[in-house]
């Protein structure tokens, strides 16, 4: 009996997205730790992932910061789409993007951000693309991942302080970070130590939730585990386990 053409026009999709998956980089942190929970030990180039802080501000910035430093180890440039002009672009220097890399894209709303990002994921070649957004659907979030597959792209749905509860639910996104801020080491001086994050990853596909004290990207947009620090199991809300 002969396959229905739906269903083989089906198949066919679904074996082109695989293959295209298949065939795209992965970008390692360098962390043992953590790029032996990722699938293909590392950040997907042509795929979807999501990035995001608490409640605070300084939560905000130090998930910034971790974005950045992911975006400037890919090459190119990269599209950052945006609903408000409140991105302080050379503080990315810091994470070792430097803004003359980062073309904002600003709109009015999350439904012109997600147009924004599909329109640029269709161009190959990009570092990444960032959209800055509250809630997504799980229809869009298919749409975004399909896209990154397609054009081989990294993209990264960023959700900011202001939308602290607005939580994706669905989401076809491969990995979900959560990163807030943590006391830095303790120097025995009057001086500030390296940044340190707590990072949780709080889904990977094939992967379990897991949460880390980090220290912060370097101007390599490398973080770095501390020595004295053992990587713990993240508890059921997402943070420290006892």
């Amino acid at each position: 009996m002969r396959e229905p053409p739906a269903l083989a026009q089906l198949r066919a999709q679904i074996a082109e997205i695989e293959g295209v998956a298949a065939r795209h980089a992965h970008l390692a942190f360098g962390v043992e730790a953590i790029d032996a929970l990722l699938p293909g030990s590392g950040i997907a180039a042509g795929a979807l992932h999501e990035v995001a802080g608490s409640r605070e501000l300084a939560d905000d910035a130090a998930a910034t910061v971790f974005l950045a430093g992911i975006l400037s180890r890919f090459e190119g440039p990269v599209f950052w789409c945006l609903r408000y002009r409140d991105l302080f672009a050379p503080a990315l220097h810091l994470a070792g993007l430097h803004p003359d890399r980062v073309i904002f894209v600003e709109t009015a709303s999350d439904t012109h951000v997600l147009t924004a990002m599909e329109e640029c994921l269709r161009h190959p070649g990009l570092a990444g693309v960032v959209g800055e957004l509250g809630k997504v659907g799980l229809t869009s979030s298919r749409r975004l991942q399909l896209a990154a597959e397609t054009s081989g792209t990294p993209a990264f749905l960023f959700r900011r302080a202001s939308d602290p509860d607005k939580r994706t639910e669905g989401s076809a996104a491969v990995t979900r970070w959560r990163v807030r801020a943590a006391p830095s080491e303790q120097l025995g001086i009057p001086s500030l130590g390296r940044p340190r994050w707590e990072l949780a990853l709080e889904r990977a596909r094939g992967g379990d939730p897991h949460l880390w004290i980090v220290e912060g990207c370097d101007a390599q947009g490398r973080i770095a585990l501390p020595a004295q620090l053992a990587d713990r199991p993240a508890a059921q809300d997402g943070r420290q386990a006892a």
